[in-house]
């Protein structure tokens, strides 16, 4: 919490120093998961699902090569409509900082400040994970390696559903990542509760995980714990449903020579079109789902000290 590099809002700063409850969140999905001003209004609407079950919202982003735990409202809309922001994980967020730029979080990039500052608990949509073709490709995400090396419980969806599920999971299980499904015995798939995979392991209450992350910390293993938390019922497409859009816009993006970075942004917009909306719609749900998961294991971990 001393780091000279760290901004951190004096909200934030007095719960941590309170040893109150706080989680992180992303800014990826700010500058690079959603169209203004639905990014903003999903971002804030995750903030306050974080606040109504009890936890402070630490947004995080670098602006101005400042790393900022905790944004303001207008810094938060600011950076819903820039063009300009980098997408940062750990290879790069040295240079954000280096270069004074503007920069959104990814989930390693989260990860990573979250630790620096005293975070222990983050919610996001989906990690990234093993792309499509990766035998090939190579496209692995650095969401994998951190979630392996950095000691934050990351709640999600599961694997954003355009990756390879299965060989994710397998990369998770190298690097002794803990995957827990809450609830149910399969593995989400973000925009719908089945994947047809079985989770290596399951929790069905906060109090679950809270003792799973005592013992691991007891037993020094090290890393981050990852919890995938199933959209609501209401909210969810139907994963034969979704595989037709996600099909299509791989193809898509094949042919057009998309790469890199860009492939994950592009899909998930051309997803939004292929699905007229409805994609998005369940998206902005699975988040401010497991952003009220994570307030309270925030608040289980802070009544438990």
């Amino acid at each position: 919490m001393s780091n000279p590099l760290l901004t951190i809002s004096p909200e934030v700063q007095s719960a941590l120093h309170n040893g109150e409850a706080v989680v992180a969140l992303e800014s990826t999905i700010i500058t690079h998961g959603m169209p203004y001003p639905q990014n903003r209004d999903t971002a804030l609407q995750v903030e306050k699902a974080v606040r109504d079950a009890g936890a402070i919202p630490a947004t995080i982003a670098i602006l101005d090569g400042q790393i900022t735990v905790g944004l303001n409202d207008e810094q938060l809309n600011a950076l819903a409509q820039t063009k300009e922001a980098m997408k940062l994980s750990r290879a790069d967020l040295a240079m954000a900082v280096s270069r004074k730029a503007m920069g959104s979080t990814t989930v390693a990039a989260t990860m990573i400040v979250a630790h620096l500052a005293g975070i222990k608990v983050f919610a996001t949509g989906g990690i990234g994970g093993v792309h499509q073709g990766a035998e090939s490709s190579f496209d692995i995400s650095a969401d994998l390696q951190e979630l392996g090396r950095t000691p934050v419980t990351v709640i999600c969806a599961g694997a954003k559903a355009i990756l390879d599920i299965p060989k994710t999971l397998e990369v998770l299980e190298t690097l002794g990542v803990p995957v827990l499904a809450y609830g149910q015995d399969e593995v989400p798939a973000f925009w719908s509760r089945s994947s047809g995979l079985q989770a290596p392991l399951r929790a069905d209450s906060v109090d679950d995980i809270v003792a799973f992350m005592q013992a691991r910390e007891a037993l020094q293993l090290g890393g981050g714990v990852l919890v995938t938390n199933p959209v609501p019922v209401e909210a969810e497409i139907a994963r034969e449903t979704m595989q037709i859009f996600i099909s299509q816009a791989i193809q898509e993006s094949q042919a057009a020579g998309i790469s890199g970075k860009a492939v994950t942004p592009w899909l998930l917009g051309r997803i939004v079109e292929l699905s007229e909306g409805r994609s998005l719609v369940t998206n902005q749900a699975l988040i401010t789902n497991n952003a009220t998961l994570s307030a309270q294991l925030a608040v289980a971990l802070s009544n438990a000290r």
